[in-house]
C-alpha cells in the first residue's frame, strides 16, 4: 500500500508539473505588462480656470470629466503625441524642471483632448502645439500641482505611465439600432484603444472602424441584442473580451460597465 500510496503522488506531481512547463512553454499566453517609459523633455501649459470646465468635452470625446471618473487631472496633447486620437486615454507623469515656478512635484494626468496647432504664431512664440513640438497643454488645477500658474509655460519632463484604473471598461452609447458609435472610457494598462469588435446576441464579431478619439462605430443592425466588445490595447497589444456588457433593451445615451479591463 506505502508503494502503491508514494506512486499516485509522483504521478500527480507529474502531471501537475507537466501542466505547468505546458503553461511556461507557451501554450497559455500572457500578455505584457506596460511599464513606465524613460523620462522627456517637453513644455507645458494650460487652458481654462481652476474650475476645469473649459476642459469638459474634448476631441476625445469623455464628455463630462467628472462624470466620467477623469476629473481635473487632465491634458490636452500636441499633435505630435495626439497620434489621431489613439492616444486618448493615455496617461502621463509630468514634472516642472529648470524654472523658478517648479514646485518639483510630479503629477498624474490623462490625456482627454487635443492641443492644435497655432500657425499663425511661432512655435517659440505661442505656437506651442505646432509640430513637432511635444506639449501638454493642462488644466489648470493639474498645472497648478506642478508650476506657479503665473508662469504661463514651463519645461517639463515627462514619461508614458500605466493608467490606474479602478472597475472595468465603460461603453458610453450613441446612434440607433442600425449604426452604433461607442466612446470606451475607464481603459486601464496603456489607457489606448487600437482595434475593437461588437457581437449581438445574434450576430458574430463585427469589426468597428475608428470614428475620432476614443469612439469606434459599427453600421449594423443591433437592436434589441445583448452585446458583447473585444477590445485591443494600441499600446501593449492585450486583448479583452467585455461578455454580454450591454443589456437587449440597451439604448444611445446611456453607459455599460463591464467587469474586464486592461492590467
Amino acid at each position: 500500500m506505502a508503494s502503491l500510496s508514494f506512486f499516485l503522488i509522483a504521478l500527480t506531481s507529474a502531471m501537475i508539473i507537466g501542466k505547468s512547463m505546458a503553461i511556461g512553454y507557451g501554450k497559455v499566453r500572457v500578455p505584457p505588462v506596460f511599464r513606465p517609459s524613460r523620462w522627456s523633455l517637453a513644455h507645458a501649459t494650460f487652458y481654462g480656470d481652476e474650475t476645469a470646465r473649459e476642459t469638459m468635452g474634448g476631441a476625445c470625446g469623455y464628455g463630462n470629466l467628472f462624470q466620467t471618473g477623469y476629473g481635473t487631472d487632465t491634458a490636452a496633447l500636441s499633435t505630435t503625441l495626439f497620434n489621431n486620437g489613439y492616444a486618448c486615454g493615455t496617461c502621463y507623469q509630468i514634472k516642472c524642471v529648470n524654472a523658478p515656478a517648479c514646485y518639483g512635484v510630479i503629477a498624474t494626468v490623462t490625456a482627454t483632448n487635443i492641443c492644435p496647432p497655432n500657425w499663425s504664431q511661432d512655435s517659440n512664440n505661442g505656437g506651442w502645439c505646432n509640430p513637432p513640438r511635444v506639449h501638454f497643454d493642462m488644466s489648470k488645477p493639474a498645472f497648478m500641482k506642478i508650476a506657479q500658474w503665473k508662469a504661463g509655460i514651463v519645461p517639463v519632463m515627462y514619461r508614458r505611465v500605466p493608467c490606474v484604473r479602478t472597475g472595468g471598461l465603460r461603453f458610453q452609447f450613441q446612434g440607433n439600432g442600425y449604426w452604433l458609435l461607442v466612446y470606451v472610457m475607464n481603459v486601464g494598462g496603456g489607457g489606448d484603444i487600437a482595434n475593437m469588435w461588437v457581437k449581438g446576441s445574434k450576430t458574430g464579431w463585427i469589426s468597428m472602424s475608428h470614428n475620432w478619439g476614443a469612439s469606434y462605430q459599427a453600421f449594423s443592425s443591433l437592436g434589441g441584442q445583448a452585446l458583447s466588445f473585444k477590445v485591443t490595447s494600441y499600446t501593449t497589444k492585450q486583448t479583452v473580451i467585455a461578455l454580454n456588457a450591454a443589456p437587449s433593451n440597451w439604448r444611445a445615451g446611456m453607459t455599460y460597465k463591464s467587469k474586464v479591463n486592461f492590467r
